[in-house]
């Protein structure tokens, strides 16, 4: 699933190829994936330039794992790893459950809640929150001591705090439980 290029080092390979440098960085720029491979295997690789014979090496080039679409592609010498960067709906609804327990901490912080208070949530119905909430309740009610983890219509009023995220904003409140 990799793409790999051959990029030629010009000041190696310049001096001793001078008259067919050009060519010859052309010909190692349009390598096979197969060559390529092949090359990495045996550590050089001949081409045949206007009837001259020019071997690289593997110091002579840089070999790069190019990035692939939703991919992202590091390299450290002969190790590459390829990372998925997709970001699927239920990544997604776990990134905002995360960070919904994150903001709610910092509240409880701020509130002056001792660490073992146990609270009650109550945040505004909101289409990017109310599937995470249904969902993650349980993990974000265990995380942050919530007795009550509540969706409801609208919040106004003391106690609210706007949670501002990248594309949308959600009102919360946040209080002690009397349980």
């Amino acid at each position: 699933i990799l793409v790999k290029r051959v990029k030629p080092d010009f000041k190696k390979l310049g001096p001793r190829y001078g008259k067919i440098m050009k060519q010859l960085a052309a010909t190692i720029a349009a390598m096979s994936q197969p060559d390529i491979i092949e090359f990495e295997k045996n550590g050089a690789f001949t081409f045949e330039i206007d009837g001259q014979q020019a071997t690289i090496e593997a110091s002579d080039v840089e070999i790069i794992s190019e990035d692939i679409p939703g991919w992202l592609v590091a390299n450290e010498g002969n190790l590459t790893v390829a990372l998925d960067i997709t970001v699927t709906d239920e990544l997604r609804r776990e990134g905002i459950a995360r960070e919904l327990v994150n903001r709610i901490q910092n509240i409880r912080k701020t509130s002056g809640f001792d660490i073992t208070d146990k609270i009650d949530v109550y945040i505004a119905s909101n289409g990017e929150t109310d599937l995470v909430v249904e969902e993650y309740r349980d993990y974000m009610s265990r995380q942050v001591l919530a007795n009550t983890f509540e969706i409801l219509g609208a919040l106004s009023g003391e106690a609210v705090t706007e949670l501002d995220f990248d594309t949308f904003k959600v009102n919360i409140r946040i209080v002690k439980s009397l349980k």
